[in-house]
């Protein structure tokens, strides 16, 4: 299969970086956006990251939000610091599988484990059959143990590509409770673009840290409204220990070319503390319809 293996000696300027193991999403998502690179699987997101840093990996894919279990922890705390940039978006279906190995059956599974947002999107199912849901750090590393352990009482929730990459039955397909179940990605890179370098609609990422007094938010958003720039998603997180301290991402359709866009930003970093840009980069198309 077409990006299935682990970049060994390779070219760095062909690899993309990911979390997790063979088989995970977002092996499936480099696969889907970037059919002709090698991927280079990595244990935690930090080291995807680090991965583009030290140059071993010229990309990473890095999930950002599930439309079903919402933001993906800590990402937001990551990038800003990263120094890497977006540079594009994938959105990937997720159509979760429930796996077992072959000496297994649906008479003789217990117990499953996955992650806990696959636990989490597949709970309904799970509740039905009975079955005990056992937290693993990722879908694919959680296939990968219930391969190695052949257990037939042990069954795990992860990809179809999963299955293929470590020989396990797909007892039931499209195990998701919901049929819709989408994953953002976001893809970063050493390097930024422009808004120039695209001939098409175009997205803005960026933090900001709104100061501690009234309306603050208000104020520092009212640019965006009174400049007709759509912002598409706005989330707010601590970033420290503080309560006092609150950060916002924020993505908008535009860019900072554009003269509306330039008067709201202009607005945003006058009532706020820090503006911390992550990237612009192009719609994806498949952002209208998921």
């Amino acid at each position: 299969m077409t990006g299935q293996k682990k970049r060994s000696g390779g070219d760095s300027a062909n690899t993309i970086s990911f979390q997790g193991e063979l088989g995970a999403y977002s092996h499936m998502a480099c696969v889907a956006k970037f059919p002709h690179m090698d991927v280079l699987p990595c244990p935690s997101f930090e080291d995807a990251m680090a991965a583009v840093q030290s140059g071993a990996a010229r990309l990473a894919m890095i999930p950002i939000e599930n439309s079903t279990a919402g933001r993906v922890a800590d990402i937001h705390i990551l990038l800003p610091d990263s120094g890497l940039h977006i540079v594009g978006e994938h959105f990937e279906a997720i159509r979760h599988c429930l796996l077992c190995s072959p000496n297994a059956s649906e008479e003789t599974l217990k117990r499953v484990t996955s992650h806990v947002q696959a636990i989490g999107q597949c709970r309904k199912n799970l509740r039905a059959m009975g079955l005990e849901r056992i937290p693993f750090a990722d879908t694919a590393g959680s296939a990968k143990h219930v391969a190695e352990a052949a257990d037939p009482t042990l069954g795990a929730i992860a990809s179809e590509l999963a299955a293929e990459v470590y020989g396990l039955r797909i007892l039931r397909k499209n195990y998701q409770d919901e049929g819709n179940n989408t994953t953002r990605f976001v893809v970063l890179s050493q390097d930024a673009t422009t808004a120039t370098d695209y001939d098409e609609a175009v997205m803005t990422s960026f933090t900001f840290e709104v100061r501690n007094i009234p309306a603050a938010l208000y104020k520092a958003l009212g640019g965006f409204a009174t400049n007709s720039v759509n912002m598409t998603k706005l989330e707010s997180y601590y970033e420290s220990d503080s309560f006092t301290a609150t950060e916002f991402y924020a993505d908008i359709e535009g860019h900072e070319g554009m003269e509306n866009v330039a008067r709201a930003m202009d607005e945003l970093r006058f009532h706020t503390k820090r503006v911390r840009m992550l990237g612009t980069y192009p719609q994806e198309r498949k952002r209208g319809v998921c």
